[in-house]
């Protein structure tokens, strides 16, 4: 009896606990929600706003955003931000937008940039399938997709940020010049997008499995790292990169 009473017991109080851990991180979110409505370097447009097809910003973030004519790039899926804010650290000659559907997570990148006040750095929550809506046509530069969910399952595959159909939406806002980056420790995703460009005939200006274990990558593909892939690099996992283009 005593047993099962410690079982019962034990089973109540990790309950207990998730269920703090729960309601904290929903209080934390709520909070970080309110903040990104003050913050300058963010823009949340509504879905709704984005598809009628009025959104003051789209062919204008140089000039609106910026207020400067620098090249413009984007960060899809950028999470809290680390990558956006460290190229701007890195290309003060350039414009930086971190784009995630998760406002609570690029919190982080938001505020540390207010705080640098980094001028040529926001963010966007909008779904990434929207790009062509919040962007028009030869208006970005560069595309960085950064370590993105591989999305393994042949039945996730419409999810995979760059299949066929993501492609032609990046295509849509790109400059015809304009360049995709894709950082990923997953070797699947890798090996994906590396066959689809090979499929369509699209250049690939450049390709590595293993960045950090060649000498002469490109800096900024290794002199910037998000939280987690420096958790990567110390369990010796490679890191791949692709720059290519599609236009």
């Amino acid at each position: 009896m005593r047993l099962k009473t410690n079982i019962n017991l034990k089973c109540f109080l990790n309950f207990t606990a998730a269920l703090i851990l729960i309601t904290v991180g929903s209080k934390n979110k709520l909070k970080r929600f309110k903040e990104n409505e003050t913050f300058s370097n963010v823009v949340q447009p509504t879905r709704e706003k984005l598809l009628q097809g009025d959104f003051p910003l789209k062919g204008q973030w140089r000039s609106a955003f910026f207020k400067n004519d620098n090249p413009l790039v984007l960060e899809l899926g950028c999470g809290k931000g680390e990558y956006s804010v460290g190229l701007a650290q890195r290309y003060p000659d350039k414009n930086f937008i971190g784009i995630d559907i998760k406002g609570a997570r690029f919190w982080r990148g938001a505020k540390t940039a207010l705080e640098q006040e980094l001028p040529n750095v926001g963010f966007l929550r909008i779904q990434i399938e929207l790009i062509e809506w919040a962007f028009a046509p030869n208006e970005v530069d560069e595309i960085w997709i950064t370590f993105p969910d591989p999305q393994i399952k042949y039945k996730r595959t419409k999810h995979r940020l760059t299949n066929m159909e993501f492609l032609e939406r990046y295509k849509k806002v790109l400059k015809p010049e304009g360049v995709v980056h894709l950082k990923t420790d997953s070797e699947f995703m890798h090996g994906y997008t590396l066959g689809l460009l090979h499929g369509l005939n699209k250049e690939v200006l450049y390709a590595n499995h293993n960045v950090y274990k060649l000498e002469g990558s490109p800096p900024e593909v290794t002199d910037i790292q998000t939280f987690y892939e420096s958790q990567y690099l110390e369990h010796d996992k490679a890191i791949t990169y692709i720059r290519f283009k599609i236009n």
